[in-house]
């Protein structure tokens, strides 16, 4: 097809974009015409994201994270920018050959990035991940094939294979952390498109960080660490959650990403 920008059909698809409410609707009209080879197909993307409201990764099949092509599938969650933040973290923390786990993993991105700047030839990290959502094991599986990772499916640490106890360096866990009150108010492309697993974070919305921070100690090396992403206001008891676990916690946040991320270290 002729180059996005000088398409005929790209006056309209802005106009249709802009009015089913999205903001960068010109830079989605490009991203859909790039990705389509005919009319017809371009057509029918446009229907998904316009009238169906399909989140764009979902429409597109991928998302842009970390400098990388990260594949999604329908229902995985979306990586946000504001969580590159968490990976920028983990890399200041982190070493070649590192043991890496990105549990609830979703589409595998924090896992694949965190490998990719741990790229040393001779050194590559040991990446493993895990879900319990079988569409997100399965979506992540093709992101990190690409470093030779592992992807486990289950329920947090039971999903790891007994191997790992003791011996990670650096634990990622994403953990949905929006309460469960709070989900109906959430946009609908999260809300209507993604798993409800990856976004309901209980009551208060740190349940499942809870159980992470609870079991994390056994599962790292020592001196190893673990990051999680929280809320401003959640951050607190993220801390207390992770020394109440017997770990050194503390909270960090950006302004430049407007995200927070909390994380635990084993004593040495």
């Amino acid at each position: 097809m002729t180059a996005p920008l000088h398409s005929p059909l790209y006056p309209g698809i802005v106009a249709r974009l802009r009015a089913a409410g999205c903001v960068f609707a010109e830079e989605e009209a490009e991203l859909l015409l790039g990705a389509a080879e005919s009319p017809e197909a371009v057509e029918a993307l446009v229907l998904r994201r316009a009238e169906g409201g399909e989140p764009l990764e979902y429409v597109l099949g991928w998302a842009r994270f970390c400098g990388l092509r990260i594949e999604v599938d329908p229902g995985v969650f979306v990586p946000r920018p504001r969580t590159e933040f968490l990976v920028e973290r983990a890399a200041a923390e982190a070493r070649d050959g590192a043991v890496v786990v990105d549990l609830c993993c979703g589409s595998g991105a924090l896992g694949a990035a965190l490998a990719e700047r741990l790229g040393a030839p001779d050194r590559p990290a040991e990446l493993h991940a895990a879900d319990i959502d079988p569409a997100a094991v399965r979506c992540a599986a093709r992101n990190i094939a690409r470093y030779g990772g592992h992807v486990w499916e289950g329920d947090l640490f039971t999903a790891l294979p007994g191997s790992l106890r003791g011996r990670i360096d650096v634990l990622l866990a994403n953990t949905p952390y929006v309460p469960t009150q709070d989900i109906p108010f959430l946009p609908s492309e999260a809300r209507d498109h993604e798993a409800r697993v990856a976004l309901d974070g209980g009551t208060d919305g740190l349940a499942v960080m809870r159980r992470v921070a609870a079991a994390a100690r056994e599962w790292l090396a020592p001196g190893g660490i673990v990051l999680v992403e929280s809320s401003d206001r959640q951050a607190a008891s993220a801390v207390a959650a992770f020394a109440a676990g017997g770990l050194d916690a503390q909270a960090v946040s950006s302004d430049e990403y407007e995200a927070t991320v909390v994380a635990g270290r084993r004593a040495w």
